[in-house]
């Protein structure tokens, strides 16, 4: 059976930001996944977690989905603390990579090619206050025409890294005056069956 990892990031701030709209986005995913005969494995990083564990949940599932909010133009501090624990710990056992990829023996492998986890696929979910319009569009001031994507580089070269291939990521944008979010979860689920095989 196939298994899924539902990572959510969201960081509770009491009178301000509490999750739900996160927490919707991890429902939509688990019952599209469900529907669809994959074991679906769940970490809420603000719960708890243990390193070694998620290593472990990694290895196990065919899909890692993150769903995260978009806290000053990253994921919450405390998923950038997941990564250096968990990553190190799979670093550690040599069971996501075995070094940077490189050899002083044969000087064309690239760095970043060290990865164990080949045939395993990432995905991000993201709830904005920015619009749409934000991005890809060379004459917005602040993005500059760069997209998610650019965003989440961070994040994304992380799996890449591990030889994970990287999926299209799924937007929620413009949360808090102008978006459309009961149409944004209602099509969550037809981008999942459209990128994910």
């Amino acid at each position: 059976m196939k298994k899924v990892l539902l990572i959510n990031t969201h960081l509770t701030y009491q009178g301000w930001s509490e999750g739900t709209l996160n927490n919707a986005f991890i429902q939509k995913a688990k019952d599209f996944f469900t529907t669809k005969g994959l074991e679906v494995l769940e970490t809420q990083i603000e719960n708890g977690y243990n390193a070694d564990e998620e290593v472990e949940k990694h290895l196990q599932a065919d899909i890692v989905i993150l769903q995260t909010p978009v806290n000053w133009f990253g994921a919450p501090w405390i998923y950038k603390k997941y990564v250096d624990e968990v990553f190190n710990s799979g670093l550690q056992s040599q069971k996501f990579l075995s070094g940077d990829g490189r050899t002083r023996e044969d000087s064309t492998k690239q760095y970043g090619t060290g990865g164990k986890m080949h045939g395993k696929k990432f995905m991000i979910c993201a709830t904005f206050n920015a619009p749409a319009e934000s991005f890809n569009n060379p004459s917005q001031s602040l993005m500059q025409g760069k997209g998610t994507e650019d965003l989440f580089l961070n994040i994304t070269s992380n799996y890449r890294f591990c030889g994970v291939e990287i999926l299209e990521g799924y937007n929620c944008f413009d949360i808090f005056k102008d978006g459309d979010i009961a149409k944004d979860l209602e099509n969550y689920p037809k981008h999942l069956e459209n990128n994910i095989d």
